[in-house]
């Protein structure tokens, strides 16, 4: 039968060029498109077109909440047309596909939906005991519009499960534009559409699936970074907000430094999938060094230990001196003088033990530059030495020296290796994702967001036009918000106008790109940043 209709079909329409042309341009049309909301307006608008249907409504089924929901829906005779792409957002109650437990069979789309047959309603007002078209005459009541004829195809994919229901109504004779059925042609072509339109809507959502999968997985790494340390969680957060802000205004700018610079939407998410990755090789660092408060600090801060060492000293020291007191005073014709000398050195030599002890606390609680003499100060104190159960120990370790003597900041040369190691380790772990082509340079703007245009960052060097301009842009909004942040245990939020400072500086002597850093100034970037991010109390400056 189905063959016999083909073949009526076929002789019928041998020259109908027309079809023939618009079938074309809907496959191609399918075929090429990837959003999904487009894509259902592409079959929609075209299969009315070709059943000169004057309305028509799409569902897509919700498997988990058995049930079709209302995607798009048009009625050129009384104008309407919904849809998210029209600006109007479906508000129709779903079809649901139980009713108590049981199969919804008198709604006619449900029913498509479980049989997965095709309906072809000749007048919904001549149906009898099949179908509960009280809908469809209710609206009619309402509007004023006459539902007569109906066809609702299931969409099948390519392992024909039921993805949606199509819903065409009223067909209209092209010449008198009187209602009539939907033809037997009509199904077939249009279910030959919808059929083609299923697999192509399967595609569309296995590609948003990727995507979808891509975004958990790096909000996932993310997540594990943010365990690791709050403090770079949300550092990664608003590093990928300050690159967008940064990438839209240079969308928008005339300047003639970006005017060839466009990014398209594939670009704007490459951009912001490789802010968000661009710390993903931190996940190696050990927590201690990523949130490294003090110089001493490992596991904990050993200051701690410093302190009990020293307390031991002392209690030594008060040991020595009892036992130099109790011997003097045992001599015969002990002199009196001699005692308070003694008293005098016990207090001169606790006094400066404390002072050292105040000292090093004093340097292991702070970032900043660290002078010379200071530096000196912590190597002599480090060469004292105490006698503890006959063996003779220094007052501070070789690695308590190094790590006091850090001249600025709280990490080590060695930690500080550690760390930069962490953009090596990104450009590892994301150049083996296998990102698909729009994606394909994530890796490299992630693990490139340490170097300099004047070549002196890392991981390898790059300099001038090595550097691309999405790397620069990330390196930009890296450094503000490290800057910036509110969060760092290992030191004092940063004023804005002393950040503002830093950049400029960093912009003369080559450190950061100079025109997106003209651009971030003079477009206010900063100041849209500093309302949304920045502590009020950090915000010294009008903006």
């Amino acid at each position: 039968m189905r063959n016999t209709i083909k073949k009526q079909i076929f002789d019928k329409n041998l020259n109908n060029n027309s079809h023939i042309d618009k079938l074309i341009k809907i496959g191609m049309a399918l075929s090429s498109e990837k959003d999904i909301n487009k894509l259902l307006e592409i079959m929609l608008d075209n299969v009315m077109e070709i059943s000169n249907a004057d309305a028509g409504s799409l569902y897509v089924l919700d498997k988990k909440k058995k049930q079709l929901n209302f995607k798009i829906v048009r009625n050129y005779s009384m104008n309407i047309r919904i849809g998210e792409n029209d600006g109007n957002e479906c508000v129709l109650p779903p079809v649901p596909l139980e009713i108590n437990n049981e199969q919804n069979l008198k709604n006619v789309s449900s029913y498509v939906a479980i049989m997965g047959k095709s309906v072809n309603i000749n007048d919904v007002y001549d149906v009898k005991g099949i179908f509960d078209l009280s809908g469809p005459k209710k609206y009619d009541a309402i509007t004023g519009y006459r539902t007569k004829s109906m066809l609702v195809i299931p969409l099948k994919n390519h392992k024909n499960n039921i993805i949606g229901v199509l819903q065409l109504i009223n067909s209209q004779d092209i010449e008198t534009n009187e209602i009539i059925n939907f033809s037997s042609y009509d199904e077939y072509l249009i279910t030959s559409i919808a059929s083609l339109a299923a697999v192509a809507l399967t595609n569309a959502q296995l590609i948003q699936n990727l995507k979808e999968l891509i975004s958990a997985f790096i909000t996932s790494m993310a997540a594990a970074i943010d365990e690791k340390s709050p403090y770079t969680g949300g550092h990664i957060r608003r590093v990928v907000d300050l690159s967008m802000l940064i990438a839209k205004e240079i969308n928008k700018s005339d300047n003639e430094k970006f005017i060839d610079i466009v990014f398209n939407a594939d670009e704007l998410e490459e951009l912001r999938i490789a802010a968000w990755m661009h710390d993903v090789g931190k996940i190696t660092v050990p927590e201690y060094l990523i949130d490294k408060a003090t110089k001493l600090e490992k596991i904990i801060d050993r200051i701690d230990l410093v302190e009990t060492r020293f307390q031991l000293i002392e209690t030594l020291i008060q040991k020595d001196h009892l036992n130099e007191k109790i011997e003097l005073l045992n001599k015969e014709g002990h002199i009196e003088s001699h005692i308070k000398q003694l008293e005098k050195k016990f207090q001169l030599t606790v006094d400066s033990l404390r002072q050292d002890l105040n000292f090093i606390k004093s340097c292991n609680n702070t970032g900043d530059f660290m002078p010379e003499e200071n530096i000196a100060r912590i190597k002599k104190i480090g060469n004292k030495r105490y006698v503890f159960n006959n063996k003779s120990f220094p007052f501070l370790n070789d690695d308590e020296v190094e790590n006091l003597c850090i001249q600025k900041g709280t990490l080590t040369d060695k930690e500080r290796l550690i760390i930069e190691n962490h953009a090596k380790v990104t450009q590892k772990i994301t150049g083996e994702l296998p990102f698909p082509d729009e994606l394909s340079r994530v890796s490299e703007f992630a693990s490139n967001h340490h170097e300099r245009p004047d070549g002196k960052g890392y991981p390898n060097g790059f300099s001038g036009e090595q550097l691309a301009i999405q790397s620069r842009i990330i390196a930009i909004a890296d450094i503000f918000e490290a800057l910036t942040a509110k969060d760092r245990p290992y030191r004092e939020p940063m004023n804005l106008s002393k950040a503002i400072k830093i950049l400029e500086f960093m912009q003369k002597d080559n450190q950061i790109d100079r025109d997106i850093y003209e651009l971030f100034m003079n477009a206010g970037i900063y100041k849209q940043y500093a309302k949304r991010e920045i502590d009020p109390k950090q915000i010294d400056m009008e903006i």
